[in-house]
């Protein structure tokens, strides 16, 4: 009967982001990929919408509905609403009503560092939300994974996952952290560079979704060989009008200096903090970037001519974390001592 069990049960790795939330399912690969946002009403506290369809309204709602993200700096802020969120994901990943009917083991990545009652958190809402079984993983060691670095070998790895709200930082050896820094500054702290860029140079108020569009557009971390424009439009903060203005990528670059600069320092200091023998396997092996933050143009070569090693965007960067996550489940005997200890015992009765 267990094993009946097992062939008709889901298997899931989440990704649980504070801008994105992706969904691994065992033997179908990423299956989800929508935004860590909830839409509620203020009136009845009802969920209106989750993921994508919760984005779209994002700046646009009226005054009794609100568009929140309820994972800050990849740590859960609001209970309810991550249970609410995780509960319709694992629900749309579940493709069968007998699957729907046997609560599913759920490997859930938290950034590295995090306290206890953080870590406790992450496990009671996927258990509320239905999980049968919560395991957790560090970040830096799943994103590692699903880069198909060999983190289990007796060498040195270095990661650098740049998320929504966090950047992780890591040297890797013998399937454990060795040295590392989790930095609150990434993506998000971007937008907001860019936001208050506009507000103090320009006298232009932005919006999130626009500051994240420009940064996509043009945003960089080095000089380009090919300048790049693009229109920034808002309001204009003196006459309270629409306003617009052309901005170039290096206007961009300076105003997302200071997190740059910050990332680049907190790599440069991890490395200082790994002992030699790791420091010349990642000499030869390089660092290597994921998340969303890695596809800023030019950051690879920042990191490059700062730390003086050769610095490779993985694979396919965005989803490095939810596959890292899909492997260790694939091969959950082999990797289960990546994996955190459980802060709840009853979660692996």
């Amino acid at each position: 009967m267990a094993s009946l069990r097992d062939y008709f049960s889901l298997d899931i790795g989440i990704d649980l982001g504070t801008a994105n939330t992706l969904v691994y399912v065992r033997g179908r690969g990423i299956v989800i990929n929508e935004s860590s946002v909830v839409a509620i009403d203020n009136r009845t506290k009802a969920i209106l919408a989750i993921g994508d369809e919760a984005k779209k309204m994002v700046g646009k709602t009226p005054a009794h509905i609100t568009a929140i993200r309820p994972l800050r700096d990849g740590v859960v802020s609001h209970f309810e609403v991550t249970e609410e969120m995780l509960r319709y994901f694992i629900e749309k990943a579940s493709t069968s009503r007998l699957r729907k009917l046997l609560r599913p083991r759920v490997i859930v990545g938290i950034p590295y560092g995090v306290t206890e009652v953080e870590r406790r958190a992450a496990e009671e809402a996927a258990l509320a939300a239905g999980a049968g079984q919560v395991y957790l993983i560090e970040e830096p060691i799943a994103a590692a994974i699903g880069a198909n670095l060999p983190i289990q070998e007796a060498t040195g790895s270095m990661i650098v996952d740049i998320g929504g709200g966090t950047t992780e930082v890591a040297v890797i050896s013998l399937g454990g952290v060795v040295a590392s820094r989790s930095l609150r500054i990434a993506g998000d702290e971007m937008n907001e560079d860019i936001i208050n860029f506009a507000r103090d140079h320009f006298n232009i108020l932005l919006g999130e979704r626009t500051a994240e569009e420009i940064k996509i557009k043009i945003g960089s971390a080095f000089p380009l060989s090919s300048p790049l424009r693009t229109i920034m439009r808002g309001r204009d903060l003196l006459t309270g009008l629409p306003k617009e203005i052309e901005i170039t990528d290096e206007a961009i670059r300076e105003a997302l200096e200071k997190s740059v600069s910050v990332i680049v320092e907190t790599i440069k200091a991890t490395v200082e903090e790994a002992p030699a023998e790791l420091v010349a396997d990642i000499m030869e092996q390089g660092i290597v970037l994921t998340g969303g933050g890695s596809l800023l143009r030019g950051l690879d070569k920042r990191i490059a001519e700062a730390t003086n090693i050769k610095v490779y965007v993985s694979k396919e960067p965005l989803t490095a974390v939810v596959r890292g996550t899909g492997l260790v489940l694939e091969d959950l005997n082999n990797l289960k001592d990546v994996l955190l200890p459980s802060t709840l015992e009853s979660s692996y009765k």
